[in-house]
C-alpha cells in the first residue's frame, strides 16, 4: 500500500467515525424526539442528519465530482429541520455516504475540485484531501450539537464511539 492510499484509508477511517457517532448519538429517539427542536435557533436533530447528508452530496459530488443528480423533493422548510419521516433521512444520509465513499475510493486525494463551492472555503479547498478533511470537521462538529441536544432531549449522554 502506497503512502496515497494508506493516508486514504486513515482520512477514511475518520470520516466513518464521525458519521457512526452520529448515528450513535440519535440511535433509540422516537420520531417525537428526532423532530422537536430544543435550542433557541429551532434545528431538530433529523434536521441535522438531512443537513449533513446535504453536507455530503454538496462536497462530494457537486464540489468534487463537478456534478450530482436532482432530488426528488423540495427543499422549502426552515433551515435544519425537515418535513420528511425519519425512515427517508436515514436512508437519503445513508445513500449520500455510500456515494462520498466511492468518489474517495477512486479518486486521488490531489485531484483538484471539479465544482465551485461558493463562500470562505472556495479557495481553501483545493483537492480532495480537504473536501474529506472538511467532512470530518463539519461531521464531528454536528455530533457534538447532537450529543449536547440528546442531552436535553432525555438526559443520555455518551453515546458516540469516541
Amino acid at each position: 500500500m502506497d503512502t496515497d492510499d494508506m493516508e486514504k484509508k486513515a482520512l477514511s477511517a475518520f470520516l466513518a467515525a464521525q458519521r457512526a457517532s452520529v448515528l450513535a448519538i440519535v440511535d433509540g429517539l422516537d420520531t417525537k424526539a428526532l423532530t422537536t427542536s430544543v435550542l433557541p435557533s429551532g434545528w431538530t436533530p433529523l434536521g441535522l442528519i438531512e443537513h449533513l447528508g446535504y453536507a455530503e452530496r454538496h462536497w462530494f459530488q457537486e464540489i468534487a465530482t463537478g456534478a450530482a443528480a436532482p432530488l426528488d423533493w423540495p427543499d422549502d422548510h426552515a433551515a435544519l429541520t425537515t418535513p420528511r419521516p425519519p425512515e427517508v433521512v436515514f436512508a437519503f444520509y445513508d445513500d449520500q455516504c455510500r456515494r462520498s465513499d466511492a468518489v474517495i475510493a477512486r479518486t486521488p486525494l490531489s485531484a483538484p475540485p471539479q465544482g465551485r463551492h461558493p463562500g470562505p472555503l472556495r479557495d481553501e479547498v483545493t483537492d480532495l484531501r480537504g473536501i474529506v478533511l472538511h467532512m470530518i470537521e463539519e461531521t464531528a462538529r454536528h455530533a457534538g450539537h447532537l450529543d449536547t441536544v440528546r442531552e436535553l432531549l432525555d438526559g443520555r449522554t455518551g453515546l458516540g464511539p469516541r
